[in-house]
C-alpha cells in the first residue's frame, strides 16, 4: 500500500468530516454509524479509524472546524489598542465578525447538528459542549466589560458581570432563534442592530 502524502491524508480527513456533517445533519448523530460516514465519503471504515479514534473523536473534530471562541473573534480584529481602549467597540465588532461566520453554510449546519441533531451518548455530551462555549464567551465578555468600567465607558450602576450575563443572554437567544428558522431573518443584520442597541444602553448617558 502506497503511503499517502500529508496533503493527501489531510484531504481525506476533510472528506470524512464533510461526510460526517452530511450524515449527522440528515440522520442525527446517534443514528449515524461510522460505516455510513465511510460509504458516503466513498471510503472504507478503516479509513475513518485511521484518522479518528471513534465517533466522538470525529464529532469533536467536525465541531472544531467551526468553533468561534469570543477572544479569537476579538483577536481577528488585529487592533490590540481598540480592545484595550475601546472594549465595547471591540465587543461590537467581534459580535459582527461572529454573525458573518454563522451565516456561512458550514457554520450554520454544524451548529444545527450540535443544537438539534445530537443526543447525549457515549463520550458525546452536547449540553456540556454548549455550556463550555457559553462559559468561555461569558468569561471573555466579563474581562472586556471590566475594562470598559475602568475607562468609565460602562454605566456605574451596571456591574461588568451583570453586563456580560445580559450580552451573553442576548447572543444565545438570538442564536437559538435563528437556528430554528434561519431563513426568517439574517443573524448578521438583526444581530448587528441588537448588539449595537444593547451596548448603547450600557454606556453612560454622556458617552
Amino acid at each position: 500500500m502506497v503511503r499517502k502524502t500529508k496533503q493527501e491524508a489531510a484531504a481525506t480527513r476533510e472528506l470524512l468530516l464533510d461526510a460526517a456533517e452530511d450524515m449527522f445533519l440528515e440522520h442525527g448523530v446517534a443514528r449515524t454509524s461510522l460505516e455510513q460516514i465511510a460509504r458516503h465519503a466513498g471510503m472504507t471504515r478503516g479509513a475513518v479509524y485511521w484518522h479518528f479514534m471513534n465517533k466522538g473523536d470525529l464529532f469533536n473534530a467536525m465541531l472544531e472546524r467551526v468553533r468561534l471562541p469570543f477572544q479569537g473573534l476579538v483577536e481577528e480584529l488585529n487592533d490590540p489598542e481598540l480592545a484595550r481602549k475601546k472594549p465595547l467597540e471591540a465587543i461590537r465588532l467581534a459580535c459582527i465578525n461572529g454573525f458573518k461566520r454563522l451565516e456561512q453554510p458550514r457554520y450554520r449546519r454544524v451548529h444545527t447538528i450540535l443544537i438539534h441533531r445530537c443526543e447525549t451518548f457515549g463520550d458525546i455530551d452536547p449540553i456540556r459542549m454548549q455550556n463550555e462555549m457559553a462559559d468561555e464567551a461569558c468569561s471573555t465578555l466579563v474581562d472586556y466589560f471590566r475594562c470598559a468600567a475602568r475607562y468609565h465607558q460602562l454605566r456605574e450602576d451596571l456591574a461588568p458581570e451583570r453586563a456580560a450575563d445580559i450580552m451573553n443572554a442576548l447572543l444565545s437567544g438570538l442564536f437559538h432563534q435563528w437556528l430554528r428558522n434561519h431563513v426568517s431573518f439574517s443573524i448578521y443584520q438583526e444581530g448587528s442592530r441588537l448588539v449595537e442597541t444593547q451596548l448603547a444602553l450600557m454606556q453612560p448617558v454622556n458617552t
